[in-house]
C-alpha cells in the first residue's frame, strides 16, 4: 500500500434549481469526502490507497462503499455500523454568489470511528499516511482514532501528511486551534491554506506561516496559494511553485486535488520541487470541472496539460 487515510465520505445531495431549498423538489447525489478525494486521485495515477472509516448499514453507506471502491480505493477496513447512520450532506443553491453548505453528520456511523478501529498492520506497511483536520472535529473518539494512527505510524517510519482543511462549522474555533496545531506538530509534512495559516497564527504572508508551522513540528510545510502557485519550506530548503492559468468553474476539491499530486510526486521519488508542482497542476484541473472528483487526471490527461501548460499557460 502507498497511502492509508481515514475519515468521513457522506452522501451530498445538491439542489437542481436556484433560490431556498423549501421549493427544491430534485436533486442531485454525489459523495462528500476530503480524505477519499485525495486517493482517488492518487488511485487515479496508479498508487495503491487505502480508506479507514465507518459507514451505515444502510442503502447510502453500500453507495459510499461502492463508489470508493470503484475509485480502485482498498476498503477492507471500512466497517459497517447497524446502529448509525451514514452521513449527509445538503447543498443549497440561492444563486451563485450564496450557496449554503448543510452537514447532517452527528452520531453518524463515521463519527463513531474509534482507536480500537485502526488497524496497526496496515498502517505499518503503507509508505505514507494521509490525515486532514476534519475527522478530529467529527468527535472525541475520531481525535483518538487519529492519534492512534499517527502513533502507529511514527511507529514503522510511516510520513505522516496533514491537511488542516479547516471546517469552522464542525467545532469552536478554540478547540480547532489546539487540536490542528497539536496535529501538525506530529505530522512530517503539513499542506496548509493561507486562510489557514490566518486562522491558525493571525498571519497571511505564507513565508511566515511555513517558518511558524516548521517551528511547531512540522519537517516541511507547502502553503497552497491558489492559482499563485504554493510556497515550500523545509528546515534545508524553501522555493516558490508557479501556479497555472485556468478557466476555473468550481474550486471545491481544488485542495484534495493538490494534495493527491503532490503525494503522487513523493512516492515516483520526484523532487519536492517537482512535486509541488504537480500538486499544483492536478488542484488547477481540477477547478475546471464542477464535482469534487470529476476532474482528478489519470497520468495521461496530467502529463498532456503540464506539457501544454509549458508555454502557455504556466506562469
Amino acid at each position: 500500500m502507498d497511502v492509508v487515510t481515514l475519515g468521513e465520505t457522506m452522501v451530498s445531495f445538491t439542489q437542481q434549481s436556484t433560490g431556498l431549498m423549501r421549493y427544491a423538489r430534485h436533486y442531485q447525489s454525489a459523495f462528500a469526502g476530503a480524505e477519499t478525494n485525495t486517493m482517488a486521485g492518487l488511485s487515479r495515477l496508479g498508487h495503491r490507497t487505502g480508506w479507514i472509516s465507518r459507514v451505515g448499514d444502510d442503502e447510502l453507506g453500500a453507495s459510499v462503499l461502492s463508489f470508493v471502491r470503484g475509485e480502485g480505493i482498498d476498503v477492507s477496513w471500512v466497517k459497517k455500523d447497524d446502529s448509525s447512520p451514514t452521513g449527509l450532506m445538503l447543498k443549497e443553491i440561492i444563486n451563485e454568489q450564496n450557496v449554503r453548505v448543510y452537514y447532517y453528520r452527528q452520531h453518524s456511523a463515521a463519527s463513531k470511528l474509534k482507536a480500537k478501529d485502526i488497524n496497526e498492520e496496515y498502517i505499518a506497511q503503507a509508505k505514507y499516511l494521509y490525515i486532514t483536520g476534519i475527522t478530529p472535529a467529527l468527535s472525541s473518539s475520531c481525535h483518538e482514532a487519529i492519534l492512534q494512527a499517527i502513533t502507529y505510524a511514527k511507529k514503522h517510519s510511516v510520513k505522516v501528511i496533514f491537511d488542516p482543511n479547516l471546517r469552522k462549522k464542525l467545532w469552536n474555533e478554540e478547540k480547532a486551534r489546539e487540536v490542528l496545531l497539536q496535529l501538525a506538530a506530529k505530522s512530517d509534512i503539513v499542506l496548509p491554506g493561507i486562510s489557514e495559516g490566518e486562522f491558525l497564527f493571525g498571519v497571511q504572508d505564507e513565508k511566515e506561516i511555513a517558518r511558524l508551522f516548521n517551528e511547531n513540528g512540522a519537517d516541511a510545510t507547502i502553503v497552497k496559494m491558489g492559482d499563485r502557485g504554493a510556497y515550500y519550506s523545509s528546515r534545508k530548503e524553501e522555493t516558490y511553485v508557479s501556479g497555472f492559468k485556468v478557466n476555473s468553474i468550481d474550486p471545491v476539491g481544488a485542495g484534495d486535488g493538490f494534495a493527491a499530486g503532490f503525494i503522487s510526486g513523493l512516492l515516483d521519488q520526484l523532487s519536492y520541487e517537482q512535486a509541488v508542482l504537480r500538486g499544483c497542476a492536478i488542484g488547477a484541473i481540477v477547478t475546471t470541472t464542477v464535482g469534487d472528483i470529476e476532474g482528478l487526471p489519470d497520468r495521461k490527461l496530467l502529463e498532456d496539460f503540464m506539457t501544454d501548460s509549458n508555454e502557455d499557460i504556466r506562469r
